[in-house]
């Protein structure tokens, strides 16, 4: 376990200078290093291929946080990801969930409208977007 430790530190050392906006979770690894680890916050979108409200809401929060430099996007597949499900309780898609520091700081589930969405990455990283 302290191996493992190790080996997340230190990729969260080596990935630090990468400004990652959007990205797909490969693994729960993956997830330690650039969401658990990360110096900014991230939203976390569990989602499913199959799933419709996903193909709506993957897309907006795509839109609305790519014109932020404070704030990522991680986009965890729930088919590839079982052990990702397992841990955060997702048990029905779209979920997401907002991490700061580490923590979980607030999820909501289902499709939401605009503005649910805004309030969540305000709440999150309320620096103002960069134009």
């Amino acid at each position: 376990m302290l191996a493992m430790c190790r080996l997340a530190i230190a990729r969260g050392v080596r990935t630090a200078s990468i400004v990652y906006k959007s990205f797909d979770v490969v693994d729960s690894d993956d997830f330690v290093t650039n969401v658990m680890n990360s110096n900014v916050p991230v939203i976390v979108n569990f989602h499913a291929e199959w799933c419709e409200p996903c193909h709506i809401l993957t897309p907006k929060l795509k839109e609305l946080i790519g014109t932020r430099d404070d704030i990522n996007l991680a986009v965890v597949d729930v088919e590839k990801n079982a052990e990702l499900v397992h841990t955060f309780e997702v048990k029905a898609v779209p979920a997401v969930i907002a991490v700061r520091n580490g923590l979980v700081v607030d999820k909501f589930i289902g499709l939401v409208d605009g503005d649910m969405i805004d309030n969540l990455i305000n709440k999150l990283a309320p620096s103002k977007p960069k134009t």
